[in-house]
């Protein structure tokens, strides 16, 4: 697996050095969202609540890591046992991070070794991102097993001008943390490519809270490697690919009981590349996209009870059609299969398991009067262990132009097959057990006053059922259902010419199948922003979250306010300088019980372009 996979890489290599050469067309696709439909589709038209974080506010912030955006949008809550690097949890509208796929640059970067299969968010630096899209609700029907939270989309390669263009960045600051990066940006008329490199080092914190006593810190350091590219060969035909690589190091501390670990490490490294071409037939009208991907994960625990080395592999096939059949009606197919395995330690030595998941699907996007856009679509999926399973979607989006008001809707299933730790594992596995269900179903209205004005209120449900859980000696499927229902609402309005405020508000009923709240999930989330440009080489930028009943161990967590902000000045229109400030409150609080976070922190940097 690892030789193909290097081989692969190789090839996805070649093909990137190529795509800075080449000579005829414009892949510039624009403002859009991609994961909804699995083709670009303009916002307006998406009947399924999805949030965009676009490459401005990631600049403008200057935020370190993908959890810094996420925790910032309505409906995700972050919990972290201490500082950064530490492996915390994650979950959408309430359902846990097992319940969400995450895509980076089309790649399934969930880690198959772990008990449940989940990404380990924290190892996720944002400098070298373009866009962030989170698409919530059951999404069964498009991306098979494990989002029935919802998809989190990741691109590293957006609009960028035509030649050649040098990034750099690095900032300091407050517990010897040091972070620095490159990127390169090349477009031609047939091709663009993006390639980044970036490295964070922190002394940190103690995980296990210093209030407790607990004095030793631990570190973090990560260094990533990712690069994209696409080369039109023709008219009709394209090739892309990606890479990614991960290598990072995490001390942490005992959980149980919580305390001061100065041996425990956790290494992590992540090795994942995608190939695929494009082939449009009937004059454009059928767009033919086919993919391979593989994914490669090496961790190692040392210093604890759970010491040795955890190894899993994925390679996935894919198929995607698109045909405009009308001009109102356009037909989408697909078709995928993967094999997942994985090597991790036993009570009698190295275990190993493997599963192969395989589906196929379709989804009509329909027009059939102006201004409105409903899609239906199915899935038939097959998997290796419990047989068949079937989702389905279907999402509406309707906006009356007089007013600028749009009404949105999707109500969809999705299924989570068991893990390979759930099916085979050493410690209590159960070959018997089927995939949970879920069924969701979200509602809102989106109101526009020109460009200067959106906000967007939504209610959303979920049910989760057939729920897997270790009880006694091994996994088994428990009656009852999981409910989370809730409310999102948010608004932007840019106020003047030179300044921009931003607010999001989330309430969140989360319970399991015996009526018990969901841990580490505020009940209400209220967060505000605000982007000043007083002067004409200055911006001042800052933002508040504000959570409110947590619980987690069954009892409260302390209320919390978390303020952070940036100045920035720009000499030149291609540089730079900043400090911007974590904690300005100086709270002392916790998102997961028994582990610390950071205090008030302060940090100065720098960004600078070279060429367009």
């Amino acid at each position: 697996m690892k030789q193909s996979m290097k081989a692969a890489l190789a090839a996805g290599a070649a093909i990137l050095a190529a795509s800075q050469v080449a000579p005829a067309q414009d892949l510039n696709l624009g403002a859009i969202v991609v994961t909804p439909s699995r083709t670009p589709l303009e916002k307006r038209k998406v009947g399924s609540t999805v949030e965009k974080v676009e490459r401005e506010r990631i600049e403008q912030e200057s935020k370190p890591f993908l959890n810094d955006y996420l925790a910032n949008l309505p409906g995700i809550a972050i919990g972290s046992p201490g500082g950064v690097g530490q492996e915390g949890s994650l979950s959408i509208r309430g359902a846990p991070r097992r319940y969400v796929k995450t895509l980076f640059n089309g790649i399934d970067i969930g880690d198959p070794t772990a008990p449940n299969v989940q990404t380990s968010y924290q190892y996720l630096l944002a400098s070298n991102l373009d866009s962030i899209e989170v698409l919530k609700g059951s999404q069964g029907t498009l991306y098979g097993s494990d989002a029935i939270a919802g998809v989190i989309g990741l691109s590293t390669l957006g609009d960028i001008p035509l030649g050649v263009s040098h990034l750099f960045h690095a900032e300091g600051g407050s517990r010897t943390t040091i972070r620095g990066g490159y990127g390169l940006r090349a477009a031609s008329e047939r091709a663009k490519v993006s390639i980044n490199l970036n490295g964070f080092y922190t002394d940190g914190i103690s995980a296990a809270d210093e209030n407790d006593g607990n004095t030793e810190h631990d570190a973090f350091a990560n260094g990533t490697f990712d690069a994209a590219g696409e080369i039109a060969l023709s008219d009709t035909f394209s090739i892309f690919g990606s890479l990614l690589y991960i290598d990072s190091v995490a001390e942490f501390d005992d959980s149980f009981p919580i305390a001061d670990n100065p041996d425990a490490k956790n290494y992590n490294t992540q090795l994942a590349g995608r190939l695929g071409f494009n082939l449009d037939l009937a004059d454009g009208r059928f767009r033919n996209t086919f993919s391979v991907q593989a994914f490669d994960i090496d961790r190692e625990i040392r210093g604890t009870f759970f010491d040795g080395d955890y190894d899993g592999t994925r390679w996935k096939a894919e198929y995607q059609g698109s045909f405009d059949a009308t001009d109102w009606l356009t037909l989408l197919v697909g078709a995928d299969y993967e094999h997942t395995g994985i090597a991790v330690p036993g009570i009698s030595g190295p275990h190993s398991a493997d599963f192969s998941l395989g589906g196929v699907w379709f989804e009509g996007l329909v027009s059939p009067v102006e201004n409105l856009t409903v899609t239906l679509g199915a899935r038939q999926a097959w998997h290796s262990a419990f047989g068949g399973d079937t989702t389905w979607r279907a999402s509406a989006s309707y906006e009356f132009p007089a007013s600028s008001t749009r009404l949105h809707s999707s109500l969809g299933t999705g299924f989570r097959a068991p893990s390979l730790d759930e099916l085979y594992g050493p410690f209590g596995s159960n070959p018997d057990l089927g995939p949970e269900r879920s069924l969701s179903f979200d509602v809102g209205v989106e109101q526009r006053l020109g460009d200067r004005f959106t906000a967007d209120i939504t209610y959303f449900l979920t049910n989760i059922e057939d729920l897997i859980a270790y009880v006694g000696a091994g996994y088994t499927q428990i009656p009852g259902t999981a409910r989370m229902r809730g409310i999102e609402a948010s608004l932007s309005f840019a106020a003047t010419s030179w300044l921009d405020l931003g607010g999001v508000y989330t309430y969140t009923r989360a319970v399991n199948q015996n009526d018990v709240r969901l841990q580490q999930v505020p009940a209400h989330v209220v967060g505000l922003s605000v982007a000043a440009r007083p002067w004409e080489k200055w911006t001042i930028s800052a933002d508040a979250r504000i959570s409110l009943d947590t619980v987690d161990g069954g009892t409260p967590l302390d209320d919390y306010v978390l303020v952070n902000a940036k100045v920035a000045y720009k000499p030149t229109e291609a540089t730079e300088l900043y400090v911007r400030a974590e904690n300005l409150l100086n709270q002392q609080y916790q998102t997961v019980r028994g582990y610390g976070t950071p205090d008030f922190s302060v940090f100065a940097g720098f960004r600078a372009r070279i060429g367009p």
